[in-house]
C-alpha cells in the first residue's frame, strides 16, 4: 500500500516507515465504496490525505509499553473469568435451579450442585467448566500482581492515586491507555476521548426573514454520549462517579447538582465528567489532589 502511494506521488521515501497506515480506519468510510484493491485503496487514500481528511492515530511511547501488555493480560483474563462464572450458573438457572451468591463456585460446595444436574452430558460440562475456573484464577491474580508491580514505576500512578475512587487497578488503567496527558489540550477533547462527550444534533439553524438570514431560536437536540471513545477508560470513570457518589469529597457536589434540578443520572455523568477533568489536571500538573479546588474545577 505504501509503495503505491509513493508510485502516485503522494507520499516521500520518509514518510514509508509510519505514513499512510497511521491514520483511523473507522474514519476512512470512502476505502468502503467500490472495488478494493491496493491501486484502488492507495488512490482513495491520496484523494482523503489531499483534502486534510485523514486523521493521525497515536501509538504511545516505549516507556508505558510493559505496562500496556500486563493491563491487557489482566483484561483479557478478567474477561475470560467472568464469561466462565455466567456459563456455569446459565447452566443451573436453564434447568430452573436457582444459584444465589457465589456459592455455587466454591470447591467445596461443588459436589452439592452437581448432583442437582441429571444427565451425565450436563454433569461433564460443567466439570469442564470448573476445571477452566481453577486455571483463570490463579493466572489473573498473578496477571494483577505483575500489573500493579509495573504501575508502581510510573509516576503518574502515584499522582492521580490522590485522587478519591482512584485505586491502583484504576490508575494503571489510566496510564497504559492515555499515555501522556499532553495528548489533550483541553479536558472536552479528553471527554470526547474517554466517552463523556455530549452529541448534539441540529438542522434548519437558519431562516430567510424579510430577505434577510437569520437563525433561529430553538434548543439544541442532545443524543447522548459519543460512541466513538475507548471504552475501557469509560468504565473508569464511570464507576468511579457511581462509587463516589456515596462518598466525600464527591457526595456534596452531586447532592448540590441534583438540588438545582439535574437528574440523578445527569448528576452522576457530570460527576464522571468532573473525575475525569480532575485527573487530567493532576496528570498534567504534576500536583496531588486537593480536595478544596474540587468545585473550581469544570
Amino acid at each position: 500500500m505504501k509503495r503505491v502511494l509513493k508510485q502516485l506521488g503522494c507520499i516521500k521515501s520518509s514518510e514509508l516507515i509510519d505514513g499512510s497506515d497511521r491514520c483511523d480506519p473507522r474514519r476512512n468510510k470512502l476505502l468502503e465504496d467500490g472495488s478494493k484493491a491496493d491501486k484502488v485503496d492507495a488512490r482513495k487514500l491520496a484523494e482523503l490525505l489531499r483534502a486534510g481528511l485523514l486523521r493521525s492515530v497515536y501509538h504511545g511511547h516505549e516507556a508505558t509499553r510493559n505496562l500496556k501488555e500486563l493491563v491487557r493480560a489482566y483484561e483479557t483474563l478478567s474477561i475470560d473469568t467472568q464469561r466462565t462464572m455466567a456459563r456455569i450458573k446459565a447452566i443451573y438457572r436453564a434447568r430452573g435451579i436457582r444459584t444465589p451468591g457465589r456459592g455455587v463456585y466454591q470447591p467445596k460446595q461443588r459436589e452439592r450442585w452437581l448432583e442437582l444436574l441429571t444427565g451425565a452430558g450436563i454433569r461433564q460440562r460443567v466439570e469442564w467448566l470448573y476445571e477452566q475456573l481453577d486455571q483463570l484464577q490463579p493466572l489473573r491474580r498473578k496477571a494483577k500482581q505483575a500489573m500493579l508491580a509495573e504501575s508502581r514505576r510510573h509516576r503518574a500512578v502515584s499522582l492521580l492515586r490522590t485522587i478519591p475512587q482512584m485505586g491502583p487497578i484504576r490508575c494503571a488503567f489510566i496510564v497504559a491507555t492515555v499515555d501522556t496527558p499532553h495528548r489533550f489540550r483541553t479536558k472536552r477533547q479528553f471527554w470526547s476521548y474517554v466517552g463523556l462527550a455530549v452529541v448534539t444534533h441540529m438542522s434548519s439553524e437558519y431562516e430567510m426573514t424579510a430577505g434577510r438570514v437569520v437563525r433561529r431560536r430553538k434548543p439544541v437536540a442532545t443524543r447522548g454520549l459519543n460512541h466513538n471513545c475507548n471504552r475501557r477508560l469509560k468504565e473508569v470513570f464511570i464507576s468511579a462517579a457511581i462509587g463516589g457518589s456515596l462518598h466525600e469529597p464527591y457526595k456534596p457536589f452531586l447532592e448540590k447538582l441534583k438540588q438545582n434540578g439535574m437528574r440523578a443520572e445527569m448528576a452522576r455523568l457530570t460527576l464522571a465528567r468532573k473525575i475525569a477533568a480532575v485527573a487530567l489536571i493532576v496528570w498534567k500538573k504534576g500536583v496531588a489532589f486537593d480536595p478544596k479546588k474540587l468545585n473550581c474545577t469544570t
